[in-house]
């Protein structure tokens, strides 16, 4: 580290020399400097995830050649440092430690390519030196999750808060930004002696450690003193041979003179949990967030440049920049890379800096090769600054039977993890894709969220899904947990839906469960699963709760269909919640308040919804239209819920256009109080039931719902108006403006109540040709020429 590191840590010493008002802070900072104790080990202080100290660890290793290398780290980690040096093993990656008992209790330790603890770990292997890791043990680690073993943050110099050690060294040299800061010093300048910056990081750590004790940090005595067991240990089996890798907020610790029984001391009593442990593939998008020991870092994409690059980084950097823009058919050439260059240098020379960072390329990006718009540059910060890199582990790595069984499924059916957010389109009716989809489902039933199903070419009850798939980190974690439910995805699965239909309480939440099963392909949990439904259906006695319950079975039923699926069982549950439906909808539609009724609306249609996919409804079919009709007729039912029933045997063509229309008058007549006749409009034209193309194609139902607004008593407007404006305000902008142009022509112009058939813009009758040459391309589109 060149002069102005050197003058930070010297700036440090003096004020907080001055701040404790002792003898002895220069002597610490002295002592924490160099190769650290006195013809002792050496000790390498780096910033986790920093290039800058990847490169002087490799160097200062280099030079020095210890014969073991101790690295932070969890102290069980020692029985899986030899499979860092498979040649399967990429970063970046990450030490996953858990609770046996309890797996959702995890933390993590990632590394990357450039992190100084990776590079110091492949170092030893290839050199043949000893590894060991030397922090607290994840057994002691995972067990501070119970609140007794936090001391609290406790008060620092009075400001209450814990403090950031980079952030105070920058804040002395006069930097505002840290990561500004430790760019300059570290990462964008280089020296001959490779022990240099960490002798000056070593210093001004030390300065930092006596003006403020832990730092708001109590874990880190307790952590620290079981670096120095462990580095007591390493000397004594190999002299001084030995190098260590950790925090440069550790160093002053380790040279610390404790006696082993003080250390042990801070050691007695803590509680412990029984751990499992492994390497597990990080992302650089998660590296960029703050996971495990609150390392994070903002760029890891930047970062793994400026570590690979062996030279010209800046001209490497713009490059890359220039083929991605390309690659999304952005107009840069080569002129462009050449002027962003120069433009950074220029950048970095005017604002002081020894090299360009990356404020200065990214604001020559912006500039030169994004022609100053933020959306391009979006681009570069999320595909190459951050990036989603994915590692990858060997297969020889410890995992759980759950994770090894996902891992052979994901092979067979060629879906590889990805950092990198994709969409996945099945057609269930190939043998590859239905178990795809299969997996996918028993996943999400386990709570592991690799992939969500999303809009796509798939449709409810079609025999295509599009699923939007992403591999994240934590999903380890959730395997782990789903383990307890068994050794393989469809026996975990299996059982952890039949424990769910048995805890289940709402009948809603057991027909969902049913399609899950149906969807996941778990013949097994289905016989569990529909006994449950079976015994709540018939305790349940709430007809809204069944109208919510039916559509989940419907589309179970077709799904069903569509895999082949035996769901006999599951129709006769269904026609069971069917005609108990239509035999308690009628009262329980009487007396409802405008809140109660809304919601029945919707239960209506899904009902309504589901029974057209049930398998051999027809007889259903006729009983449903006769509710309908009864709900139409009768004038107890609140005016939302009469329209909608109107209008949906208008639909069906159970309800002529006549008949309608004397509905519609009925319930506009004057004699009924406008709030309701506004909520009868509402039924039958509202929501998105395409009531607008209706009142077009219909002048007859126009000239009515016309005729009755003008007539609106004046002091009664006021309450109709918001109902008929969400009504109204609910259809497609050139539905709004033609129904506008129809009332503004007027009946002597064709507009409402112009009795010559036809409306302008449109034919009298429907073109069946016309109509029927669509066919095939609709066809293609949806998927069902095949079934044509």
């Amino acid at each position: 580290m060149t002069s102005p590191s050197t003058a930070g840590a010297a700036s440090i010493s003096t004020s907080t020399s001055t701040a404790t008002s002792t003898s002895t802070s220069t002597s610490a900072s002295a002592s924490a400097s160099g190769r650290g104790l006195p013809g002792g080990p050496l000790l390498l202080g780096v910033r986790h995830h920093g290039p800058g100290s990847a490169r002087g660890v490799r160097a200062a290793l280099e030079a020095a050649q210890p014969a073991v290398v101790l690295v932070e780290g969890p102290a069980e980690a020692d029985a899986l440092v030899e499979l860092a040096g498979d040649p399967d093993m990429r970063p970046p990656v990450a030490l996953l430690a858990h609770a046996v008992d309890d797996p959702g209790r995890a933390s993590f330790w990632p590394m990357a390519a450039f992190s100084p603890e990776w590079v110091a770990i492949r170092w030893a292997l290839d050199r043949g030196a000893a590894v060991r890791f030397i922090d607290l043990p994840a057994a002691y680690s995972l067990a501070a999750a119970d609140p007794t073993w936090d001391d609290g943050e406790e008060e620092v110099s009075g400001s209450g808060l814990r403090i950031d050690p980079v952030a105070e060294l920058a804040r002395v040299a006069g930097y505002e930004d840290a990561e500004r800061w430790w760019e300059d010093v570290v990462e964008l300048r280089g020296d001959d002696d490779p022990t240099a910056p960490f002798e000056a990081l070593a210093e001004a750590m030390g300065a930092l450690r006596e003006a403020y004790g832990h730092g708001g940090h109590p874990r880190d005595l307790v952590r620290e003193a079981h670096m120095r067991i462990r580095l007591r240990a390493a000397r004594k089996e190999f002299g001084d041979a030995v190098a260590v890798v950790c925090g440069a907020w550790h160093v002053p610790a380790l040279t610390r003179k404790t006696t082993v029984a003080a250390d042990r001391a801070l050691l007695k009593g803590l509680p412990k949990v029984k751990t499992e442990m492994t390497w597990v593939p990080w992302t650089h998008r998660r590296l960029a967030r703050r996971s495990g020991y609150g390392a994070g870092i903002e760029a890891p994409g930047w970062y793994a440049h400026l570590f690979a690059a062996p030279d010209r980084p800046v001209e490497r950097w713009m490059t890359k920049v220039a083929g991605l823009l390309r690659a999304e058919d952005h107009l840069v050439s080569s002129a462009h890379v050449i002027e962003a260059v120069r433009l950074a240098e220029t950048l970095a020379a005017l604002r002081g800096r020894p090299f360009p960072g990356l404020d200065e390329t990214t604001d020559a990006v912006r500039a030169v090769l994004c022609e100053g718009s933020d959306v391009p540059l979006d681009l570069v910060r999320d595909r190459l600054v951050v990036g989603d890199v994915l590692g990858e582990v060997p297969a020889g790595a410890p995992a759980v039977p759950l994770q090894r069984d996902l891992a052979r499924r994901q092979r067979t059916l060629r879906l590889k993890p990805e950092a990198a957010e994709r969409d996945l389109d099945l057609d269930l009716r190939k043998d590859m894709d239905g178990e795809r989809s299969r997996l996918l489902h028993r996943l999400r039933l386990l709570g592991v969220g690799w992939g969500e199903p999303s809009a796509g070419r798939s449709g409810t009850g079609t025999f295509r899904e599009t699923w939007r798939l992403r591999w994240e980190p934590e999903l380890h974690v959730q395997v782990a947990e789903a383990g307890v439910w068994g050794t393989t995805v469809e026996a975990a699965a299996t059982a952890r839906a039949s424990s769910r239909a048995l805890g289940a309480k709402a009948l809603a939440d057991i027909t969902a469960l049913a399609e899950q099963c149906l969807l996941a392909g778990l013949a097994d949990a289905l016989p569990v699963v529909m006994r449950a439904l079976a015994d709540r259906a018939a305790l349940d006695t709430d007809v809204a709760r069944l109208a919510q319950a039916l559509p989940a079975l419907a589309r179970s039923l077709r799904y069903g269909d569509v895999r082949g699926t035996d769901t006999a069982a599951l129709a006769e549950v269904a026609a069971g919640l069917a005609e108990r439906i239509c035999v308690g909808l009628p009262p329980a539609c009487t007396g409802l308040d405008t809140d109660a009724a809304d919601a029945m609306r919707e239960r209506i249609d899904e009902v309504h919804q589901a029974l057209g996919l049930l398998p051999g409804a027809d007889g259903l079919a006729d009983r449903w239209a006769g509710v309908l009709r009864r709900l139409a007729d009768r004038d107890r039912i609140p005016g939302i819920l009469r329209g909608r029933a109107a209008r949906l045997l208008l639909d069906e063509g159970r309800l002529a256009e006549d008949e309608a229309a004397l509905l519609m008058s009925r319930a506009l007549s004057p004699g009924t109080p406008p709030p309701d006749a506004a909520a009868w409009i509402d039924g039958f034209v509202g929501g998105a039931s395409g009531g607008g193309l209706l009142l077009v194609h219909d002048e007859r139902l126009l000239g009515l719902v016309d005729d009755w607004l003008t007539g609106v008593p004046a002091e009664a407007f006021t309450d109709v108006l918001p109902l008929l404006r969400r009504t109204f305000s609910g259809y497609e902008p050139g539905v709004r403006r033609t129904l506008g142009e129809l009332v503004a022509r007027g009946p002597q112009a064709g507009g409402p109540g112009h009795t010559t058939p036809g409306v302008p813009g449109f034919a009298p009758a429907p073109d069946r040709d016309r109509a029927d040459a669509v066919l095939p391309l609709l066809h293609l589109v949806l998927g069902t020429e095949a079934l044509v």
